[in-house]
């Protein structure tokens, strides 16, 4: 799908260091020439938890029903939310090999998608597209703050 100037384009990224261990999260939205970064950290995290806060937060700050290109690094949420969610929600919100982690927050992403006309689009981190990578810096940058507290 090519990203057209109707829709909103939100890129996230999240991490840990060490995982797990104190993590951050960043989302940039972008539409029609306006611009806004966000970015938190929590003390004892995961990655995968700091991807999924990145895109729920970048959601969040939609103030309207609107389409949305979702762009991650995260195999793990653009997998987790356009292939494996169907079969966690027939089944109860479980895997076939027991408990899903991190439900809370994959619940929360799917009621977010629900609002919106969302797609998401995988791209390879660190390959030098330029709002990925600020996410990247935001996320390290929320998490620095986070250890210096």
């Amino acid at each position: 799908m090519k990203p057209s100037a109707d829709r909103v384009i939100l890129y996230t990224d999240g991490g840990c260091d060490p995982n797990p261990g104190a993590g951050g999260w960043a989302a940039i939205l972008t539409y029609k020439g306006h611009y806004k970064e966000l970015s938190g950290a929590e003390h004892k995290t995961t990655n995968n938890r700091m991807e999924l806060l990145a895109a729920i937060k970048g959601l969040e700050a939609l103030k309207q029903r609107c389409a949305v290109t979702i762009y991650t690094d995260s195999e793990y949420l653009k997998n987790g939310i356009t292939a494996w969610l169907p079969g966690w929600k027939r089944h109860g919100w479980k895997r076939r090999g027991g408990a899903l982690k991190n439900v809370d927050l994959w619940q929360q992403l799917d009621a977010l998608t629900q609002e919106h006309d969302v797609h998401w689009q995988w791209i390879p981190g660190h390959a030098g597209n330029l709002l990925n990578e600020r996410c990247d810096a935001l996320a390290q940058e929320a998490r620095a703050k986070l250890d210096k507290k």
